[in-house]
């Protein structure tokens, strides 16, 4: 009875996934501190088993950047793909951040909101960046089918 309880625990407390970087190229090199570079990470979506999304994004180099003062630009790109077959960790709420991340130590952030499009019995990712004051217009969204297996919704 205990790991059951331990087990539904987890899944209620799962907050926003961890990334874990595939790897980025150099844009600009900088003499003092790191090059700029577009830096490519990938996460799995805590709640549905078998989605890996994967976003790309503006790092910040020299000085700054490599001491992490810096603050990374509002330029990214996400794909989220089926990589193994989909089993869902329970009903899914119809819009629920999945990962963030801070983009500068000014209270900037990169997040990533799973929207479920119930009459399509699709995923959307949607990534987008926010910051105390203001927060950034651009944006990114992709699409996972869930083909026959049926979304379950809170």
């Amino acid at each position: 009875m205990n790991k059951l309880l331990m087990a539904l625990l987890a899944l209620t407390l799962a907050g926003p996934a961890l990334a874990e970087e595939v790897g980025s190229v150099t844009t600009a090199f900088k003499l003092i501190g790191r090059n700029h570079r577009v830096q490519v990470d990938a996460f799995d979506d805590p709640k549905v088993a078998g989605v890996t999304c994967y976003i790309s994004r503006a790092k910040t180099g020299g000085v700054k950047g490599s001491l992490g003062l810096a603050e990374d630009k509002a330029e990214f790109s996400i794909a989220c793909r089926q990589t193994a077959k989909l089993v869902f960790k329970g009903p899914l709420a119809k819009q629920e951040e999945v990962f963030s991340e801070s983009a500068s130590i000014f209270f900037k952030s990169v997040q990533v909101v799973r929207m479920v499009d119930v009459k399509r019995n699709t995923l959307i990712y949607l990534t987008y960046s926010d910051k105390l004051i203001e927060g950034s217009p651009q944006n990114s969204v992709t699409a996972v089918p869930a083909g026959d297996i049926k979304i379950p919704t809170k």
